[in-house]
């Protein structure tokens, strides 16, 4: 039992780099990078400068008591658990544990050791690096790391010329970047896009959280409703055919009923569909 307490200690709290490697390194490769196999060497003179006013729409996006927590942010967590669990409550100190260390799992295990990670992150860093280290290497779309490949990428400008617009929208895209960014399925991105720049311009529209990219959600496909087939069909033994020729003197007057033998079906090119059959 001693042992069994000492590794889960271990594997608690066993990151590697420790957090306080990341006061004066970047990372070259991250564990989400991995699990996408798509990691790559960053270069030393790579770091990209600090845009305040995308931070500020990321903090109104993703976590707007980040200046004030300690890397949970319980009011969030007690909001969710009300709202029965549906949606998360991950501070960006605990998105930066899971991208630097971790998965995308949700398993109970993972989130406690996301939890302890982002303690000790907050421990080693400031605030300002624990931002600046999030924003550069966050995905914001297939192939697109940090938000200065993101900012080229999609509006070719460095991230210091992003406009409002450009910095919302990127923030738009963090929570879904596979799903719904810049260039792919924009819809959802510029609807969550529109209330973060209401917020940010003073409104008290709250922008509510939304899911990651880790388990997307697929909507149920409901099944077309076609008409009922009956069982039987039951052709009568006569055809009612209407008197249209009872004015013509050559008509021989209205013919009421005939059997169905008498009715012929006729190739499409010899004229009408039906014809009457006078033995």
């Amino acid at each position: 039992m001693l042992w069994t307490a000492a590794f889960f200690l271990v594997w608690l709290f066993g990151v590697w780099p420790p957090p306080v490697w990341w006061r004066t390194h970047e990372p070259r490769c991250t564990a989400m990078m991995r699990l996408r196999n798509d990691c790559r060497t960053r270069r030393p003179d790579g770091l990209t400068a600090r845009s305040p006013l995308l931070e500020r729409m990321v903090i109104i996006a993703e976590d707007s008591r980040f200046r004030t927590h300690h890397g949970i942010d319980f009011v969030e967590l007690r909001e969710a658990w009300a709202a029965g669990g549906h949606r998360g409550a991950s501070t960006l100190t605990q998105q930066l544990a899971k991208n630097l260390y971790l998965s995308p799992s949700r398993s109970i295990f993972r989130k406690l050791k996301e939890a302890v990670t982002a303690l000790r992150l907050e421990l080693a860093l400031s605030k300002d690096r624990i931002i600046q280290l999030y924003l550069d290497n966050a995905e914001l779309g297939a192939g697109v790391w940090g938000i200065e490949a993101a900012s080229k990428s999609y509006f070719g400008v460095p991230v210091s010329a992003l406009s409002a617009n450009q910095a919302a929208e990127l923030a738009a895209t963090l929570p879904q970047p596979l799903t719904s960014n810049p260039t792919f399925r924009p819809a959802r991105m510029l609807a969550r896009r529109d209330l973060i720049l209401a917020r940010y311009y003073g409104s008290n529209i709250p922008v509510p959280p939304a899911l990651e990219d880790s388990i997307p959600e697929i909507a149920p496909i409901e099944p077309p409703l076609l008409p009922a087939i009956p069982d039987s069909i039951v052709i009568p033994d006569t055809l009612s055919i209407p008197d249209t020729t009872k004015d013509h003197p050559d008509s021989g007057g209205p013919v009421d009923s005939l059997p169905i033998s008498a009715v012929r079906l006729l190739p499409r090119s010899a004229g009408p569909r039906f014809s009457v059959y006078k033995p």
